[in-house]
């Protein structure tokens, strides 16, 4: 559960994403808003100063790719340190709509930086634009991205596709 203190940025991330999906052309564009929750986890050393990135996807394979979180949507305000132990940040931004429920999560860290280690709890994923489903998907990550702890690798990859649908996933039309 989200600190008393990041309750004010809770709610103002979901009227973000319905004031964002609410825009007229998102419809025609063809594009969506995403609200993207990143929990880091509370183990020591768990936050870094590292770039993380993320690509998400359908079972079709469609998906929309953020090389750096941070400059596509960060939202928690000037002087943010994003990513830090036990934080929950979050994460606003447009991209094109899926025509199915997203269900594979690939999370990359640059590795760079004084504290390059990440460890991630999970990834909460929402798209939303009128007329279009809206799709949520919460990825349970639970690894290390860093080269100095197991499984020593820079990237996750959590894939839900095919498998039977989590009851968090929901599909409701605007």
């Amino acid at each position: 559960m989200a600190s008393k203190s990041a309750l004010p940025f809770l709610i103002l991330a979901h009227l973000l994403l319905l004031s964002t999906a609410a825009v007229p052309e998102a419809v025609d564009g063809g594009e969506c808003g995403y609200l993207i929750y990143v929990q880091t986890g509370t183990v020591k050393k768990a936050g870094t100063h590292s770039t993380i990135g993320l690509e998400v996807k359908t079972a079709s394979g469609e998906g929309i790719w953020v090389p750096n979180l941070e400059e596509w949507g960060g939202i928690m305000g000037p002087d943010y340190n994003f990513f830090e132990t036990g934080r929950l940040d979050i994460f606003t931004g447009r991209g094109p709509c899926l025509t199915s429920p997203i269900c594979s999560l690939n999370l990359t860290s640059n590795g760079s930086g004084p504290y390059h280690a990440w460890y991630c709890d999970y990834v909460e994923v929402t798209a939303s634009a009128p007329g279009h489903p809206c799709h949520k998907q919460r990825f349970s990550v639970n690894q290390w991205l860093a080269t100095d702890h197991e499984p020593y690798s820079l990237t996750a990859v959590v894939d839900y596709c095919g498998v039977r649908p989590d009851p968090s996933v929901y599909d409701v039309v605007f």
